[in-house]
């Protein structure tokens, strides 16, 4: 009889146990279930954000005329930043700790930031170079010692032809810091050239010549009006100094057409 009241007594504590441990996990499951579904509901939402956001960026980059490769590049990195953000709240929502990714993230950006200095610097050098347009594809720019016509603008490098017809590649970050001469933004320019003369006696005749011969040129232009000084004057010889203005298509031409003229 004592034998079958203990019998009795166990299985109504391991029936208690049984039940508790039901409940418990009963309570676990329905909150975990809530968060899986809100996990793949942020899942599922945040795909389609970051689809739908870098596409509408996308088209509004391209409607500014940014060069596609500047698009191109941040459409990928606007994409995986926002996934990067979406992978991180889902595992927040399923319980799993942060932290720990975000340390992680921090720590490999910095790596990568450290090793890629000069990569960056020329990377944001192109992104100042495509937004503030201080030269186009098109052209002629001196730049650290080179000149040449710009037929590309890279994310990282601009690429020159010379007179030449020798490639030169810059990387931006020299280009976004240094000085830039922009051959083209203007239409028009002047050409200034000094010419030595050894009669003295005849400085004024030899001046109107000069003028006579700058004004009768279809290339060169009116306004503004050519000019011709005296430069220098020695005991055998003097120098004038000529300024004309045309197009910046024809200098060459022109200064060759006048010096032959002379």
């Amino acid at each position: 009889m004592l034998f079958l009241i203990k019998a009795i007594t166990f299985v109504k504590k391991n029936a208690m146990v049984t039940i508790n441990t039901l409940e418990t996990i009963k309570t676990y499951a329905i909150n975990y279930a809530s968060n899986i579904v809100m996990a793949l509901l942020i899942f599922i939402i945040g795909s389609w954000l970051s689809k739908f956001i870098t596409r509408n960026i996308k088209k509004i980059l391209l409607k500014r005329k940014i060069e596609v490769t500047l698009v191109e590049f941040l459409e990928d990195l606007i994409y995986w930043t926002i996934r990067g953000l979406v992978f991180i709240a889902v595992i927040s929502k399923l319980g799993v700790e942060t932290s720990s990714f975000v340390a992680i993230f921090g720590a490999a950006g910095l790596a990568v930031g450290l090793s890629l200095q000069g990569s960056l610097a020329n990377f944001a050098g192109g992104i100042l170079i495509i937004l503030f347009k201080p030269f186009r594809v098109g052209d002629k720019i001196e730049v650290h010692g080179e000149i040449g016509k710009v037929e590309d603008i890279h994310i990282f490098s601009t690429k020159l032809i010379t007179s030449r017809n020798q490639v030169v590649y810059i990387p931006n970050g020299m280009l976004s810091n240094g000085k830039i001469k922009n051959h083209s933004q203007r239409t028009i320019s002047r050409n200034d050239f000094e010419i030595k003369f050894d009669d003295k006696n005849n400085i004024q005749a030899i001046k109107n010549n000069i003028e006579n011969s700058i004004s009768s040129h279809a290339l060169v232009l009116k306004d503004p009006k050519p000019e011709v000084f005296i430069s220098t004057v020695e005991p055998d010889s003097f120098t004038l100094l000529v300024r004309i203005w045309s197009d910046n298509d024809h200098g060459t031409l022109v200064k060759s057409d006048i010096l032959k003229s002379i």
